[in-house]
């Protein structure tokens, strides 16, 4: 595996895990389809959460929460809704979530984007 993937992996399995601390049921990681991939789909409360990882080890091509561009955030809007179409799920309330991971020396930093992708 190379370093990039390993990295993604590193901070998906850290989303997880501090998503599971605060309360959230994890349905899915890694959900794919024919036009792309959700890193994890959970669950709190009432609400259906998709979440975006992005993870990075410094901040010279900038913050991992600064790489999600206008475009990737139309296709988090295409993938969302395909699941719902593909599982017959039709939750309550569903969102985007983006979880940036900043590795570095010392522990990761975690921020937790709530709605940080409108429809």
């Amino acid at each position: 595996m190379d370093r990039r993937k390993e990295i993604g992996h590193q901070g998906e399995a850290l989303a997880a895990s501090y998503l599971a601390t605060k309360g959230f049921s994890i349905l899915h990681r890694n959900w794919r389809c024919k036009t792309g991939e959700l890193d994890i789909i959970a669950e709190v409360g009432k609400t259906l959460v998709f979440v975006e990882v992005r993870t990075r080890r410094g901040t010279r091509f900038g913050t991992a929460a600064e790489s999600i561009t206008t475009t990737k955030q139309a296709r988090l809007i295409e993938l969302a809704q395909t699941f719902l179409q593909e599982t017959n799920s039709s939750p309550q309330s569903w969102r985007i979530d983006v979880i940036a991971v900043q590795l570095g020396s010392g522990l990761p930093r975690i921020d937790h984007i709530e709605n940080a992708v409108g429809w």
